[in-house]
Formats: structure tokens, sequence, C-alpha cells
């Protein structure tokens, strides 16, 4: 019932949009409570901007992001992207359910990555509903089909960005499996720079991730099934400490599922995942979720991609936080299910707040 109402259609309210090639129409939407905005699209449900002031009250975009919609379109990146059906990697692209053998697209070596050639990034979403005022928010639509890149059955997903206070924002993610058991597992991919986009690497930001463990990973970044502290290693973010500090230790840099504690049986229950701090702006984000682990990414396969207002991104000049069931989870049954049987609604809820440090 909740999924239904959340699915209720609305105006676009005078939204101004154009025709993209073929059928489908482009839109921009931006949300605004006073100095702090952004703006998203439904191409792959995807935020373009973050913008907000620093210590000097000076406004910057702290997200990464291409200067038109044509550099989403086949991108591979995942700049602000909404990915799925399963976010991260799948070993083989292949899996089994109730016997049942599937085979998914491969777009990452023999992996699938993200939900292969044309995931959830790579696809208009519909608006179902949209609302102005002192906290605005957009909802977004998506029938992936069944087969779609091979999963099976029908899915219905909805993803709704709402500015919930003046410095904070939420990113709520439902999806239903309409007629056959499928693994579900959805992202935010924003890319995070909080001295302003194109300026320069994330290495000296200070970062704290919530969690007590990884589970470490193999030369194909698939997780090997196991769960290991973090203590010790160069992988504990327990206490604040910039990516740079020891990045040299960790091969390729840090993409890595982290363990975050505080969960509950079922690996649920909202509670702050990391909060990451920049000195020379102040800026300071908690990010909160729901989620069993989120994904810590450093950029390492940027490459001068050229982004908006003429920067250029270089290797780790963003940074990832993406809350998720564990990756591959598919094959590793002592990790939370990412299976959803017809009917069975998943849910997943990030928070955003943003403040100056200090202040």
């Amino acid at each position: 019932a909740l999924l239904l109402c959340l699915a209720v259609a609305a105006s676009l309210g005078g939204v101004e949009a154009r025709k993209h090639p073929g059928k489908e129409t482009l839109g921009y939407y931006e949300l605004r409570r006073g100095e702090f905005s952004m703006v998203v699209t439904n191409w792959g449900a995807t935020i373009l901007s973050v913008r907000l002031p620093d210590k000097n009250g000076t406004i910057d975009d702290v997200v990464l992001g291409y200067k038109t919609i044509g550099g989403y379109v086949n991108d591979t990146t995942y700049f602000g992207a909404l990915v799925g059906r399963v976010a991260n990697r799948i070993a083989g692209g292949r899996f089994t359910i109730k016997n049942h053998p599937y085979h998914t697209y491969t777009n990452d070596g023999n992996n699938t990555l993200h939900g292969g050639h044309r995931g959830f990034n790579q696809v208009f979403w519909s608006v179902r509903e949209r609302a102005t005022g002192a906290f605005p928010y957009i909802t977004f639509y998506y029938r992936s089909g069944d087969g779609e890149e091979g999963f099976p059955g029908a899915l219905d997903v909805l993803v709704t960005y709402k500015i919930d206070g003046d410095y904070s924002y939420s990113v709520t993610m439902y999806a239903r499996p309409v007629d056959k058991p499928t693994p579900v597992n959805l992202a935010q991919h924003t890319y995070w720079n909080l001295r302003g986009h194109g300026r320069g690497t994330v290495l000296d930001h200070s970062v704290q991730i919530f969690a007590s463990a990884v589970t470490p990973v193999g030369g194909d970044l698939i997780p090997t099934g196991a769960v290991t502290p973090v203590a010790g290693t160069p992988f504990d973010f327990r206490a604040p400490a910039a990516p740079g500090a020891r990045i040299a230790e960790v091969e390729g840099g840090y993409d890595i599922n982290y363990v975050l504690d505080g969960r509950d049986a079922d690996g649920q229950g909202v509670r702050k995942v990391a909060v990451v701090s920049e000195a020379t702006s102040g800026r300071v984000m908690e990010l909160w979720g729901d989620q069993p682990g989120v994904q810590f990414y450093t950029g390492n396969f940027l490459k001068g991609d050229e982004g908006k207002g003429g920067a250029v991104y270089e290797k780790h000049g963003g940074l990832c936080l993406e809350t998720q069931d564990f990756p591959d989870a598919v094959h590793n049954p002592k990790f939370p299910t990412e299976i959803y049987r017809a009917g069975q609604v998943y849910k997943h809820y990030m928070l955003y707040k943003f403040s100056i440090a200090g202040k």
C-alpha cells in the first residue's frame, strides 16, 4: 500500500523540459530551500548538482557531473546516478534462484556491474509526484521489464529526492518485484568534493566511517565471502582520517564495502554511516542510512574526465559513499539476502546533513 501511495501521479507543475532524441521527454528539476539547492533529472534519476555555502558564504556545487546530458549517456563513471537493478558486482554475471540459472549482461570483464550495460542509470524515469514549498521533493518511477539485462521478472522502482531541512536532503528508494523473485540492490552513486567540484582531489578530506569490518575483495573486486576487522589496517576510518594518509597501502585505491556497525538482526535501522569534512571550505557532510553496508570509493578510475564549467576531474577528484546490501550477495549465503519475492517491498533510505565546522 505504501508503494502504491507513493506512485500517485501528479502534475509536473510547470517544470521546464525539452525533447530528447527519441520518444521520451528529458526534464531538469530544481529542489531549493534558501541557499541550499539540488538539481535532478529523469535520465537515470540522476543528481546533477548540490549547491550550498562554505564558511565564508560562498556557494559552490559539491558534486561531480557533466556539462550536458550527453555526457551521462553511455557514461561509465555513474556520476550522480541511481544504479540497479543490482548495484556493485555480480561475479561471472550469473546466479541461481530456486535452482533456475540466470545470466546477466557482463560489462566489467566477466562480471556484471551496476545492473549491466543498460542499468537504471541509462533509462528514462517518469515523474510520479512533485511538490514545491518549504520541503520540496520529486518522485521518479521506472518499470524494469522481465529479462532486462538478464534479470528475472518485472520490477517497479520508485526514488524520492526530498529537501528535509535547511541543509539536508533524503533519498528514499522502493522496489517491488511484480511476478518473479529477483535480486534487488539499489545505490545512489554521487561523487563528492566538499571543496567544490573540480577543485583538486579528495585525498585531504577527513573521512569517518562507522564500521568495524569490511568484506575483502580479490583482484576483480569481487568479495571473497569473508568479513574482516579494519583494526590495524589502512581501511580503518573509525576515527576521522584523510584517505590520502594510507591510500598507497591499498592496491588501486579505496573501493570496498564496509560492514556498518549498529545493525539489528535484519541489518536495518537508520544510523549514522559516515562523516566527511573539508578544512578549506569548512563544509561537513553527515550520511545516515538503513542498509547493512556502504561502498567507499575514492574515484580511482577518474582520468581527466571533462565536467561541468570546464572542470577536469583527475584521479581521486571525488569520493562516493554508497549505502547498499553487500556486493555479490547472490553468491554468499552468509551475507544479508538481496533476493526479494514477488510482491515483497524493498526499501532503502539515505539522509544527508550538511553543516559548517564549529557552527
